[in-house]
C-alpha cells in the first residue's frame, strides 16, 4: 500500500469516526460565548452595574476612592448619610450588609410602579447566599434604599447565611 493510500484511508477513517459522533462530544463540551448587556436608562442594568462594579472596588486593593466615587455617583445623597450612619452603628458595609465581600450576585427586578425594586442575591463562600432588596427612582436613576424589606414589602425570603450580615433596615 502506498502512502496516498494510507493518507485517503485515515482521512477517510476520521470522517468516519466524526459522522457517528466520536467527534460530537469535543463539540457539545465546548461553551458558546458568554454574553453580557445592558442600557444605562434601564435601572435593573444601572442596578447590577453598581453592584458589580461596587464588589471590584471593595475586592481589589487601594479601590477605597472607587468605592466613595460609587456611592456618590448612584446613591441619594440622603440615604448615603443613611448609610454611613448604619456602618457606624454596624460595624459593616452597608452596600453588601456585611463584614465580608461576596463573590458572585445576581440582579432580579421585582417590581413597583413608581419607583424600581431589584432583589441582589449575594454568594458567599461554600455557595451561601443572602438577598437584599434594592430600590432605585425611575426619574434620577439613585438607589435611595438597601435593605433586607423593600420600600412598601413585605421583605425577601431567604435569609443571610454566610456572609456576616448584620440586620437591615
Amino acid at each position: 500500500m502506498n502512502s496516498s493510500t494510507r493518507t485517503r484511508r485515515t482521512a477517510l477513517a476520521v470522517g468516519l469516526a466524526l459522522a457517528l459522533g466520536l467527534g460530537a462530544t469535543a463539540q457539545a463540551s465546548a461553551k458558546a460565548p458568554r454574553t453580557v448587556g445592558g442600557k444605562p436608562s434601564d435601572n435593573l442594568t444601572r442596578i447590577a452595574d453598581f453592584y458589580g462594579t461596587y464588589i471590584d472596588a471593595v475586592t481589589d486593593e487601594g479601590s477605597g476612592d472607587l468605592r466613595d466615587a460609587l456611592r456618590a455617583h448612584y446613591l441619594t445623597p440622603a440615604f448615603q448619610k443613611e448609610l454611613n450612619a448604619w456602618e457606624d452603628r454596624e460595624h459593616a458595609d452597608g452596600v453588601l450588609r456585611a463584614q465580608n465581600v461576596p463573590l458572585a450576585w445576581k440582579v432580579t427586578e421585582s417590581g413597583t410602579a413608581q419607583h424600581t425594586e431589584a432583589v441582589v442575591t449575594l454568594t458567599w463562600s461554600a455557595g451561601q447566599t443572602s438577598t437584599l432588596v434594592v430600590d432605585m427612582t425611575r426619574d434620577t436613576h439613585k438607589i435611595f434604599h438597601i435593605g433586607t424589606k423593600g420600600i412598601g414589602t413585605k421583605g425577601v425570603s431567604g435569609k443571610s447565611s454566610g456572609g456576616k450580615s448584620s440586620g437591615g433596615k
